[in-house]
């Protein structure tokens, strides 16, 4: 029997920002996850940071799985040659199963929706509804204005420090693959 290789869903931007660090950042990534034998779960569009991070993954030789709503199909230029190619009804279907099909969170800089994603997520692990490891690539610092706001409203008694401890703050793609090895290979062992 062989093993299901991990898989870490990624949100990022659908358009590659003004930094070329953000881009440099989501080629570097994808790569990465190939090498590790890990599998690109992510929005199955084809532009900005999105369609980096899936193109390198596959050049790299690397599993993906892509999952995108009919409505953004022509906007986000669906992308027909992953692995697996799913199209969804709606955007609470596509992170749904997104996140059932994966055993980490990786959010990449975007805008929107990536915070969209990123807090439903992060408020389904406050609930206790999951204890998969999220992680926010913070490339040049993007995240700081966000992680800085998470503070704010737990300063002013909105959460619990606690919600600090649901996810982790990396600056780039190194740190990022130290970190998901360390927060996966207890779940890889336990899963064996």
């Amino acid at each position: 029997m062989t093993k299901k290789p991990l898989s870490i869903c990624v949100f990022c931007g659908s358009r590659d920002g003004h930094n070329p660090a953000h881009a440099a950042e989501a080629d570097a990534f994808g790569r990465a996850l190939a090498e590790a034998g890990w599998r690109l779960v992510y929005g199955a569009g084809d532009v900005g940071l999105m369609g980096r991070v899936a193109r390198s993954t596959q050049i790299a030789g690397g599993q993906t799985f892509g999952v995108i709503p009919v409505h953004l199909f022509d906007r986000e230029v669906g992308k027909r040659d992953l692995t697996t190619f799913i199209v969804t009804e709606n955007m609470h279907e596509r992170k749904k199963v997104m996140f059932m099909n994966s055993d980490a969170i990786v959010v990449l800089p975007g805008g929107a929706g990536s915070l969209d994603e990123f807090f439903e997520v992060l408020t389904w692990r406050q609930l206790g509804l999951h204890a998969k490891p999220i992680f926010l690539l913070s490339t040049n610092g993007f995240w700081r204005p966000l992680t800085a706001l998470i503070d704010h409203f737990i300063a002013e008694g909105f959460a619990e420090p606690s919600l600090r401890d649901y996810y982790g703050v990396v600056s780039d793609v190194p740190d990022l693959m130290e970190a998901l090895r360390a927060a996966l290979s207890p779940r890889r062992l336990s899963a064996e």
